[in-house]
């Protein structure tokens, strides 16, 4: 027999009622949401590799959930403007597409930044992975990481390199790059990758890492030339691409610095709601046709679990952070 007071049972019965009420609300609210429009922020400018993957998912969930899919382009400060949005928003109806730069990377190259990531961000799913490509602008004499090494070598401090941004993936791969290959390139960032890509391509800047969806119409014009990939071996989409590790510099033969993006919401969010998104993307990133759009961009098409998500952002964290401090990257 329970020696529990009638007190006691009572309190506990009421508080099992509450729990199951709690979750069958939410499991209620997922089924029935999106009440309106979605808001998906993109943290870069209309062009880039992001907005042309939230467009493209755009259009299958919309049909999916019924109401339209907003492309919302908030460009700016390393990405974490258009994710400082989507931390504090409130209506249950934003999210943003993220990237390592305002995730894995901030907390550890910013004094302070708008949002905790741990804190006011949780991870929903995984949309597309691919390396950056190590590209030149078509004058550069050289057509292979060694070459380009060599050629930087022989002139320091004269050859510059764009970025998508400061504390962009292709900001910190070609600091890396830099460290190891031991060459003096200097520094420019761009709010994103047309602007970036467009400046090498006019021989403003000498090189960039940047995915190639990004500087595609500049390859295919000759004003740019890719010479490597950043993922560990060969890239499939990019096959004929060798990867920097298979250079034959041994400094670089661990290098590897792979992109990725995927959806984020405010931690308000429940359980619930996050695995319907993450079901529907998922439903989306499976469809043929647009499978073929991403492979043909250069990108791999993701998916999985949240919790996948959450603990491939959780290792960038743990390798970046430990590049970060080595490298003593600050940025204000």
């Amino acid at each position: 027999m329970s020696s529990r007071s009638p007190r006691t049972l009572a309190g506990a019965v009421l508080a099992t009622a509450l729990s199951a009420f709690a979750l069958s609300s939410g499991a209620l609210h997922a089924q029935t949401w999106p009440t309106k429009p979605v808001r998906i922020v993109v943290p870069a400018p209309a062009g880039s590799s992001l907005d042309f993957v939230v467009r493209l998912l755009g259009e299958k969930l919309k049909d999916k959930w019924g109401q339209p899919v907003v492309v919302d382009p908030k460009p700016g400060a390393g990405g974490t403007i258009g994710v400082d949005v989507a931390a504090k928003a409130t209506d249950g109806h934003t999210l943003v597409i993220g990237f390592p730069g305002p995730t894995a990377y901030g907390p550890f190259l910013y004094k302070k930044m708008p949002y905790d990531v741990n804190r006011d961000l949780v991870p929903i799913v995984l949309t597309t992975t691919q390396p950056n490509v190590l590209a030149i602008n078509a004058s550069v004499p050289a057509k292979s990481v060694t070459e380009l090494i060599s050629y930087a070598r022989a002139n320091p401090g004269k050859l510059s390199y764009a970025s998508v941004g400061n504390g962009s993936s292709s900001h910190l791969a070609m600091e890396l790059f830099k460290s190891e290959a031991g060459i003096d390139v200097q520094h420019v960032p761009f709010n994103g990758s047309p602007p970036a890509a467009l400046s090498t391509a006019n021989g403003d800047t000498q090189m960039l890492f940047a995915v190639a969806s990004g500087i595609a119409p500049h390859v295919q014009s000759g004003r740019i030339r890719q010479i490597a990939v950043t993922s560990k071996g060969r890239f499939e989409p990019l096959k004929d691409l060798p990867a920097i590790a298979e250079s034959g510099v041994p400094a670089l033969r661990d290098f590897e610095a792979v992109a990725w993006n995927g959806l984020f919401g405010p931690s308000s969010l429940s359980p619930e709601l996050v695995a319907r998104i993450n079901a529907d993307v998922n439903a989306a990133l499976a469809d043929s046709t647009v499978r073929e759009r991403l492979l043909a961009a250069g990108m791999a098409p993701g998916g999985g679990s949240a919790a996948a998500f959450k603990s491939m952002l959780e290792a960038d964290m743990k390798k970046w952070g430990g590049v970060i401090r080595r490298l003593n990257i600050q940025l204000d």
